[in-house]
């Protein structure tokens, strides 16, 4: 028999958003209770112990503009410290050379240099048209819309290995889909989000720090303030719904309230029925939203040799199996990590192989950057988000061709006393940890205005 349960809010999803959401309400002085799929809370954020050394599975970096999670991490007195940077960078091109170089521009030809040049100048300046939040309401948005990344790089640009390069910092690095999957306009969003394109191409910015242990400590510890009113291994099979409150339902409890948030990624949203059934243009919506694929691929060493030989331990290749590579060595740690990222249909072909294979073809792909030491881990894992059930991909969801415009403006519109809201929704800090808080606040300032409303009326 289920316990039934009683509440002002009941939130679906234990990550960032649904438990930043939960606290703003519980500090306004209302009742939530928080249903957890998972064992643990946290989401796309995991940080866990892998023969005895500590990996951030999941999202990890902290970059200046993300203010909504710097404001949190002071909040829960969570420290941070900065990436490894020191030293030379590593970029193989078409050739197949590891060059080593500063800065930011990938080491090619002149003329190369001079066209990513152009070419990133060309992206800041649409990206500053770009209204993160709606990017819908761009006049061009059906036009951008309409015409993939990689057609609009190629009408842009004759200069192919300059395209692969831009390509690289939205594709493989952020959407985790190839680039003729998803439209110009969702990569100025994603470069909008980050304040622009810039940004992105920054490696020095968007990573900049880490959480000392870990950034799942930030739900972590939202969830230890709120206590009891987090139940882990919930799975939530019916959500019955009208305009005035909710009745969520797990295997072992049913849970009455008022407002409902459902704060997972949208590729799970049909994983719950509802009663009655969502409206035609949240499910049409839902059905153009998916998760991308990548391979976070973690190497540890005994030391971290690479700086040995003056590297930064940052390391870009479109034409690599590992795209990027960085050193992610934990803090107060003699050992040595790195950190390296296989995504979409490279990872397509990796992930079809047996373990070992995948594993020697990987550690190839970091010996072309750092040298044949990199062949030889203490310790090596592989996250592979696409196998877990709560989540299936990585790093967060996006549209297809022509999806944002299309679908864009509903995504944040409520249906009934049900919210939906997760970083795959947000506009700055999109896909981010940071977005996922911001939609967090959001959701729960929404809620507590209604509830407060219903307290006004009730007779």
């Amino acid at each position: 028999m289920s316990e039934t349960l009683t509440a002002d809010v009941v939130v679906i999803g234990a990550g960032a958003t649904g438990l930043t959401a939960a606290s703003d309400l519980v500090k306004a002085g209302h009742s939530v209770i928080v249903l957890e799929a998972r064992d643990r809370v946290g989401g796309r954020l995991w940080t866990n112990a892998i023969e005895g050394q500590m990996y951030e599975i999941g999202g990890q970096w902290v970059s200046p503009d993300q203010t909504a999670l710097i404001a949190t991490l002071d909040e829960l007195g969570l420290e941070t410290y900065s990436r490894f940077r020191d030293g030379e960078s590593v970029y193989v091109g078409r050739d197949g050379v590891a060059k080593r170089f500063t800065g930011d521009i990938f080491p090619a030809s002149k003329e190369t240099e001079s066209e990513i040049e152009r070419l990133i100048a060309v992206m800041d300046g649409l990206t500053a048209e770009i209204d993160p939040d709606a990017p819908w309401n761009h006049p061009r948005a059906q036009e951008l819309d309409a015409v993939s990344f990689k057609e609009w790089l190629a009408r842009e640009s004759d200069d192919e290995e300059a395209r692969d390069n831009i390509a690289l910092f939205i594709a493989d690095a952020m959407l985790t889909k190839p680039a003729h999957a998803f439209s110009t306009l969702q990569a100025l969003l994603m470069s909008a989000s980050a304040g622009s394109f810039s940004n992105l191409v920054e490696a020095d910015f968007i990573l900049d720090k880490r959480v000392v242990g870990g950034l799942q400590g930030v739900p972590v510890a939202l969830a230890a303030q709120l206590g009891d009113r987090v139940r882990l291994e919930q799975v939530v099979h019916t959500l019955a719904w009208s305009d005035e409150g909710v009745v969520a339902t797990t295997d072992t409890l049913r849970v009455e309230a008022k407002r409902a948030l459902v704060a997972v990624p949208p590729n799970l949203y049909g994983r719950i029925t509802y009663e009655p059934p969502l409206p035609r243009k949240r499910h049409q919506l839902q059905q153009h939203l998916s998760l991308g694929l990548v391979i976070k691929v973690h190497a540890t060493y005994e030391t971290p040799f690479w700086r040995d030989k003056g590297l930064s331990g940052t390391a870009f290749s479109p034409y690599q199996l590992v795209h990027e590579s960085y050193d992610n060595s934990n803090f107060g740690e003699s050992r040595g990590t790195l950190v390296g990222f296989v995504s979409d249909e490279k990872a397509d072909r990796l992930l079809a192989l047996d373990p070992a294979e995948r594993k020697a073809r990987i550690l190839a792909s970091l010996a072309t950057y750092y040298g044949a030491e990199a062949e030889h881990p203490a310790v090596y894992y592989e996250s592979d988000w696409a196998a877990e059930e709560w989540t299936q991909g990585a790093y967060a969801a996006s549209y297809d061709v022509g999806g944002l415009s299309r679908y864009g403006a509903d995504q944040n519109l409520p249906v009934g006393a049900v919210r939906f809201g997760s970083s795959d929704l947000a506009g700055l800090g999109y896909q981010h940890v940071d977005g996922a808080i911001r939609v967090g606040h959001r959701i729960g300032a929404e809620i507590l205005t209604e509830l407060m409303a219903m307290t006004v009326t009730a007779p």
